[in-house]
């Protein structure tokens, strides 16, 4: 029997459930509203494209990060593996070279035999289950008026909001490479290094900071922070929290040495190459709510981009996800009476469905098409081991008891504690890396039992 699902959102979420749902036989028609209708934050119309770092963050493997990238590899992620083949250098982080990554994943979804891709807004989730098996709304942060209205009747309740900001990237022959040098943290300067560093002195670093508090803001508001999401405060609100506070975040110089001093800057910009070749570069930790002409002018006044040309500026935007843990059990598929009057199970991915973080959208896909395929053959799908990193966030997530919800990366603090405690951090993570792998082995395995393995 051929089964039909129905996936809404071309976003990473969307495309790793399309994917891997095709790849275990089952027909996909794949919705994604670009280039009939853009977003604030999205350049082109490529599918999984990434709109705010290109860093999918550490491969340390005794990090929740790293421990994600692990448990993504091993259950065979097309998304992943994309990821792998288009990576740039980072250090001991994962960075893709954006336009090849969504290049990559364009042509695999436009080229697969059981995936029909349409182009066009989904704007009404009754009509959406209508003539399909299962639906998947993976539409993401950016999820259109029209489909948020119809997601909240369906949810019975308000969706939720917060502010997020992408940071801005300018072109690798504009910047001063006699003012900035090559290093990352923590490794000799002369040995190089996959980031550039632009240090302030103590006077530069002033200066700064009073026109970034001074400029010009697209949304004209001092943001509470129940407002913002942490992860990606703009630069300008972290420095209203106090002058000092970037110094301590994005702007931090510990790990550093300027080699015109030999001593650590008072302050220090690290840029990120976007692409391969290091056509272009990130402004780490920059996210901003400035207004373009005010991106270009307070940014000049950083060491080493005062002629920066920029290949894209910082943006910030509302964005929308649903209350989880009243809504959605641990398969992903919303659990309210109007959603089960639809006749078809439907379940959220990604974003919309509070997760943050680009592994985090992945493996969020990949999780619901393994449920979504449970559900079609009848078959009892293994529990997600809650020692993994996924299996934490999601048992944090759908737990009712979770209050005043905000999107969530995947961390050790939300980690079942160890038994016996370790007290000291580093071998504490390592007790953790050890457990959630061995649940990972266990957890294949059951899917292997069950025949869900792609």
């Amino acid at each position: 029997m051929t089964y039909h699902v129905t996936i809404v959102g071309g976003g990473l979420a969307g495309s790793e459930a399309a994917l891997d749902l095709a790849n275990r036989g089952i027909a996909v028609r794949l919705l994604e509203m670009r280039p009939q209708r853009q977003t604030p934050v999205h350049h082109t119309d490529g599918l999984a494209e990434l709109v705010c770092s290109n860093s999918l963050k550490s491969t340390k493997p005794d990090s929740a990060a790293g421990l994600l990238k692990q448990e993504l590899t091993a259950l065979g992620s097309p998304l992943m593996k994309a990821a792998q083949e288009c990576a740039v250098a980072a250090g001991g982080a994962l960075a893709v070279d954006r336009l090849l990554f969504s290049r990559a994943i364009t042509a695999q979804i436009e080229g697969h035999p059981l995936i029909e891709l349409v182009r066009e807004e989904a704007r009404d989730v009754g009509s959406l289950a209508s003539g399909t098996d299962a639906l998947v709304l993976a539409s993401g942060p950016l999820t259109s008026d029209a489909l948020s209205s119809s997601l909240m009747g369906l949810t019975g309740r308000h969706a939720l909001a917060f502010y997020d900001a992408a940071a801005p990237v300018v072109m690798a022959d504009s910047i001063d490479f006699e003012k900035v040098f090559r290093q990352s943290r923590y490794e000799e300067a002369a040995s190089g290094g996959d980031y550039l560093n632009a240090p302030f002195t103590k006077e530069e670093y002033e200066r700064f900071v009073d026109e970034l508090l001074g400029a010009e803001r697209v949304i004209a508001k001092d943001f509470e922070t129940r407002e913002l999401f942490q992860a990606c405060q703009p630069i300008e609100e972290i420095a209203r929290s106090g002058r000092d506070a970037p110094r301590f975040g994005s702007l931090k110089p510990v790990g550093l040495t300027d080699p015109r001093t030999g001593r650590r800057p008072w302050a220090a910009l690290q840029l990120r190459a976007e692409d391969a070749c290091g056509q272009s570069y990130n402004l780490v930790g920059f996210q901003t709510n400035l207004t373009f002409p005010e991106q270009r002018r307070v940014f000049r006044m950083i060491p080493g981009l005062e002629q920066a040309e920029f290949a894209r500026y910082g943006v910030m935007h509302r964005n929308t996800f649903i209350d989880a843990p009243r809504l959605l059990d641990a398969r992903g598929r919303l659990r309210t009476p109007q959603a089960a009057a639809l006749g078809v199970p439907v379940y959220v991915a990604g974003q919309l469905a509070g997760t943050e973080g680009y592994c985090e959208a992945i493996r969020s896909g990949l999780h619901v098409a393994v449920a979504v395929t449970a559900d079609l053959q009848g078959v009892e799908l293994p529990a997600l081991p809650p020692e993994t990193v996924y299996g934490a966030l999601m048992a944090y997530a759908t737990d009712e008891a979770t209050a005043d919800y905000q999107p969530m990366h995947v961390n050790f603090g939300i980690m079942r504690p160890l038994d016996p405690p370790v007290r000291n951090k580093r071998e504490r993570y390592g007790a953790y890396a050890v457990r959630a792998n061995a649940a990972l082995v266990g957890y294949r395995r059951a899917l292997e039992a069950a025949g869900l393995m792609a």
